[in-house]
């Protein structure tokens, strides 16, 4: 696999209809907002939750792209597995260095990067994104070369609540209590419309760290441009990745500031009186002229 020698920033725009983007736990589940301006937020952990999901569905190969955080995984036994794979004995009271092993199950010396280096050989996750696995049996840390930043919608969004009814009830004495009526309230939340921007980066220098590749990188673009194709969910409405603008520059370093480049993207709001409801509600601008030493690609 080809080493990506050339930094790469990227924006990406999405939208939500009748759905809820990203709930927030802390507030009954209703959709993250800017509390002073109202704006719509999406957490960068939600993204890379979807990609995760993307990637373990549609492997290009079927060893170095499972996922180290996914549902319900244990990953201190995650880590084990992989050290037991580099032919690592944590058990042993030695370390590979020879010398006397601290806590038996714990890497120490050489091993913790001979742990760090197999968790990146294995998991597109751990090597896209980083992962700190400094716990249980400790593979060390690893700052990833992909980073992404909070999505936020472009203008304001309405939050709307709604009561629903299911006609059953989980137990016999509910069903008692309502004389066979047998009817359970609940609430949904969601917002009429929300298009959200969301910027990302790609260094080469961290990426020659954990061995993220070219063909990772054209996985990753797959993964944003297909973000929501095999994540429906009836709580999240109708959700499309509406366009990927991608800046490549001619070398590791760049050749210009990313915010920058970020701000050759123009969306605004079509000046037609009516709140948004749909995509076409918009008027996308951009890049236009760009710094020397730099290329757009628009996906999809």
């Amino acid at each position: 696999m080809s080493n990506i020698e050339k930094r790469c920033d990227f924006v990406l725009l999405f939208d939500c209809e009748l759905g809820n983007p990203n709930g927030d736990p802390d507030a009954g589940n209703q959709p993250r907002l800017d509390p002073e301006t109202g704006h719509g937020i999406v957490t960068d952990v939600c993204l890379k939750r979807k990609i995760r999901n993307y990637v373990l569905l549609n492997p290009p190969k079927p060893k170095g792209y499972d996922i180290f955080v996914k549902e319900k995984s244990v990953l201190n036994q995650t880590m084990e597995q992989a050290f037991q794979a580099a032919g690592v004995t944590l058990q042993a009271d030695k370390d590979a260095d020879g010398k006397k092993r601290k806590e038996k199950g714990k890497a120490q010396g050489s091993e913790v990067e001979t742990g760090r280096k197999r968790m990146c050989e294995s998991f597109f996750d751990v090597r896209t994104f980083g992962a700190v696995m400094s716990t249980g049996p400790n593979a060390g840390q690893v700052r990833g070369p992909v980073q992404l930043t909070f999505g936020r919608s472009i203008d304001p969004i309405v939050s709307l609540e709604h009561s629903i009814t299911r006609c059953a009830v989980a137990t016999v004495e509910e069903a008692e209590a309502q004389g066979g009526d047998n009817r359970t309230m609940g609430r949904k939340h969601t917002i009429p419309y929300g298009l959200y921007r969301t910027h990302g980066f790609v260094s080469p220098t961290f990426a020659a760290q954990t061995g993220f590749s070219i063909d990772d990188l054209t996985l990753l673009e797959k993964a944003l441009v297909n973000l929501f194709e095999d994540d429906r969910s009836a709580a999240r409405g109708l959700m499309a990745t509406r366009k990927l603008f991608i800046f490549e520059h001619d070398g590791k370093l760049g050749s210009a500031p990313a915010h920058v480049l970020f701000d050759k993207i123009k969306v605004r709001r079509k000046d037609d009186g009516k709140p948004p409801r749909n995509f076409s509600d918009y008027i996308v601008e951009g890049p236009g002229d760009l710094p020397r030493g730099v290329s757009c690609r628009v996906l999809p």
